[in-house]
C-alpha cells in the first residue's frame, strides 16, 4: 500500500491445491513423461524436444539439492517425493508435490492452460520457471506464458543483498532513516528491471529530491489554466514502456515534457 502496489485478489497456498497438483502428474503419466524411481515420480526431460527453451540452463545447475543417481538424466525432476512420514495419499504413494508442480498445479486453477504474463526473479529463470513451463506444456498441450518478466538482483554498496549477509533492505528500515516508501519505488524505476541495481542512500536521497520536487510541479500545474499534453511525448511515453518496460526511459519524457 505504502508504495502504491495493489495486492492479489487471490493467494493460494501450495498445500490448499494438491488435487490439483495431482491431476497435472496423472496427465503427464498418461502421456508418458513420467517415470518412478525409489523416492518419487519425475519428470522425463528427454522426452520435451524444446525442454530449456527459456535459456540459461546447463548441466552445472539443474537441481537446488544433491543429485540422485537413479535419474535417467541430471535434468530430469521431482514431481512427487514418496515419504511415509507426512505428506498426502497420491496413486504412487504417500508423500508431498514437487516444488515446481505445485506452481502449475495453483497456476492453472486460477489463471488457466496459459498465463498473459509471469514474473520472478532471475534465480527463478533456469531451473523454477523451466520446470514449469515443461509440466505445465506437455500436460495441457498449451504454451504455459506468453512472456516471462524476470527482475534482476538488488545489490547493496556492491554486495548482493540476502539474508544470510544481514543486509536486507525493507521500508520499515527506509523509513527508520526519514525516506518514503515511493521514493525507493522511484529509485527501483530509474533502473531497467532486467539490469542489476546497486542501491545506496545516496542514490535513494537523490531519488525523494526528484520525486518531490516531480510532485511540487504536480501541485503548481493543477492552479494553472488546463492545457493539452503534446502527443509526441504520449507517443514517447508509450513506446518506452512497450520497450519492455523501459520505465527509465518513460521518467525521462516525463521530465522532458515537464521542462
Amino acid at each position: 500500500t505504502e508504495m502504491n502496489i495493489l495486492k492479489p485478489k487471490i493467494l493460494p497456498r501450495a498445500s490448499d491445491h494438491i488435487d490439483e497438483d495431482i491431476e497435472i502428474i496423472k496427465n503427464l503419466e498418461e502421456k508418458g513423461f513420467t517415470y518412478s524411481i525409489s523416492d518419487g515420480v519425475y519428470f522425463d526431460t528427454e522426452k520435451m524436444p524444446d525442454y530449456g527453451k527459456l535459456g540459461g540452463l546447463s548441466n552445472s545447475n539443474v537441481s537446488r539439492i544433491g543429485e540422485i543417481s537413479e535419474k535417467k538424466s541430471p535434468r530430469d525432476f521431482a514431481l512427487w517425493k514418496f515419504d511415509d512420514t507426512k505428506g498426502w495419499q497420491s496413486p504412487w504413494g504417500q508423500g508431498f508435490p514437487g516444488w515446481h508442480i505445485e506452481c502449475s498445479g495453483m497456476a492453472k486453477k486460477f489463471l488457466g492452460d496459459t498465463i498473459d504474463i509471469h514474473l520472478g526473479g532471475i534465480d527463478l529463470r533456469n531451473i523454477h520457471h523451466t520446470n514449469e513451463i515443461a509440466q505445465s506444456e506437455c500436460a495441457n498441450g498449451k504454451t504455459f506464458a506468453n512472456f516471462f518478466v524476470h527482475g534482476e538482483f538488488i545489490d547493496i554498496g556492491g554486495v548482493k543483498m540476502s539474508k544470510s549477509l544481514n543486509n536486507e533492505l525493507t521500508l520499515r528500515s527506509i523509513e527508520e532513516k526519514n525516506f518514503s516508501p515511493l521514493s525507493l519505488r522511484y529509485t527501483f524505476l530509474q533502473t531497467h528491471y532486467r539490469k542489476k541495481l546497486d542501491f545506496t542512500f545516496e542514490s535513494l536521497e537523490a531519488s525523494q529530491n526528484a520525486l518531490k520536487k516531480l510532485q511540487n510541479q504536480v501541485v503548481n500545474l493543477s492552479h494553472t489554466e488546463e492545457k493539452e499534453i503534446s502527443a509526441k511525448y504520449l507517443q514517447d511515453f508509450s513506446e518506452f514502456l512497450n520497450d519492455d518496460l523501459n520505465t527509465a526511459g518513460a521518467l525521462a519524457t516525463l521530465w522532458e515534457m515537464l521542462k
